[in-house]
């Protein structure tokens, strides 16, 4: 092929005119400029805000393509929401940090767990898609998912003092709830039983209740499916139906030991 007809091809195929890609380095810039804003001490607050209402206007030009879609107007009523905000999250670094023998200080909770950076995020995007702005909430918490491994879709529910430990390869769900008091370790799956496009609009991801432990690689999925309080969910369970508070619940392999050396 001559290379005009490469560009004729290719130009053809790009037939989605609200398809613009700034919106991802935009939101991506937004998301980290306000987590600077809310925990770097040397951040100036009002400078950042002025700046930050600026960027979230060029971002709601972009995103609300669709008639009656929300927009810049958000923004103010944002704004009033970030001390509350603010204090859930301090909840869940001093929760972290109570939790974690590992970790020596609160500040470098702030600073160096990819858990923390997660629900960070994710709270932050979580008022944004109450409000319904299009695009900008999914896109905040992937951006927290492509630098920690950690998948919490904007829509889910969570209470206060959350701790994600690791981080890697937890996945929250968009209708996913959990309550206050949850600890969860890496590769914990919040999942729906099945993908279909008829059920969005309808509870597929499980409900986990306050004072809930899930440990590594837990896969608990459903709607209707609820961990009781207090309970604690051993590593590599797979659950799909409830469980009743005070519940302990564990996976038992079959392990076989086998010394080479001898003959």
């Amino acid at each position: 092929m001559k290379i005009e007809e490469i560009i004729s091809r290719i130009e053809e195929q790009k037939n989605l005119p609200n398809l613009n890609l700034s919106i991802k380095d935009k939101t991506e810039a937004f998301t980290h400029k306000l987590f600077h804003t809310l925990f770097d001490k040397q951040t100036p607050v009002k400078d950042n805000l002025m700046e930050l209402g600026m960027e979230f206007e060029v971002l709601a030009k972009l995103v609300c393509w669709e008639p009656g879609s929300p927009c810049q107007d958000i923004w103010s009523d944002y704004l009033q929401m970030l001390p509350a905000i603010l204090e859930k999250l301090n909840l869940d670094a001093q929760a972290i940090a109570k939790n974690d023998p590992a970790a020596n200080s609160v500040e470098e909770v702030y600073l160096s767990y990819p858990g923390f950076f997660a629900i960070a995020i994710y709270r932050l995007s979580h008022e944004f898609y109450k409000f319904g702005l299009p695009l900008v909430p999914r896109l905040m918490t992937e951006c927290a998912h492509s630098l920690t491994g950690t998948d919490i879709n904007p829509g889910a529910k969570i209470g206060d003092s959350f701790f994600i430990d690791h981080a890697t390869g937890v996945v929250i769900g968009e209708t996913a709830v959990i309550e206050d008091n949850v600890k969860i370790y890496q590769g914990v799956t919040l999942g729906a039983l099945t993908v279909d496009r008829t059920l969005r609009n309808v509870k597929r991801h499980p409900t986990i209740k306050r004072n809930v432990t899930i440990y590594a690689n837990a896969t608990i999925l459903g709607g209707e499916t609820t961990i009781g309080e207090n309970s604690i969910i051993g590593g590599n369970v797979w659950l799909t139906k409830s469980v009743p508070a005070n519940s302990m619940v564990s996976h038992t392999p079959q392990i076989s030991i086998k010394n080479t050396s001898e003959k």
